[in-house]
């Protein structure tokens, strides 16, 4: 876990993995409880059980108390925020937690305990080619850098200058 890269494990599918110093149920609960998620990711409303919809509400610049611009391609999502809705296609609390991602790939969130920490496994797969790959990958590696700040108590950095951090490396490590 030394490279905190998302490495891709076939031409459709990309993981990623982090060590989190939480107990399982409040790593759980970053993924499932409205509130808690919208913290690091999308917030919404769920329905928590296979077949269930929930509903992703992204305003990246919300993520932190800190505040940087978006990125000129992401200036008008961000700023009305963007939101849809995915189908919950796996949900074994609080080890495992799926969902739909359009147009046709899915999101699975793995838990597994580790002393008193909990590795938090993120895979996408289903992705529609590289180009896919790769823009799905600076943002789930710009996402958990925000999850592992709010896992460790600390306040993260502006969304948008994590994201400027990463954004480009995906594209030189994904091969063509």
């Amino acid at each position: 876990m030394s490279d905190d890269y998302g490495t891709v494990i076939s031409p459709t599918e990309v993981r990623f993995e982090r060590l989190l110093p939480s107990p399982i149920e409040t790593v759980w609960a970053y993924l499932t409880n409205a509130k808690k998620r919208g913290e690091w990711f999308a917030s919404g409303p769920t329905d928590l059980r296979v077949g269930g919809k929930m509903t992703l509400r992204f305003k990246h610049s919300d993520l932190s108390p800190h505040n940087a611009p978006p990125p000129e391609k992401y200036r008008e999502i961000d700023a009305n925020g963007h939101e849809f809705v995915v189908e919950i296609t796996e949900y074994d609390p609080p080890r495992r937690f799926a969902f739909s991602w359009p147009p046709s790939s899915e999101v699975v969130f793995e838990l597994a305990p580790q002393g008193d920490k909990v590795l938090f496994t993120l895979t996408h797969r289903r992705l529609a080619g590289r180009d896919e790959m790769v823009n799905v990958s600076g943002g789930w590696h710009a996402l958990l850098m925000v999850l592992v700040e709010r896992a460790n108590g600390r306040v993260p950095q502006a969304f948008w200058d994590l994201h400027r951090a990463i954004d480009g490396q995906y594209e030189k490590r994904i091969p063509r």
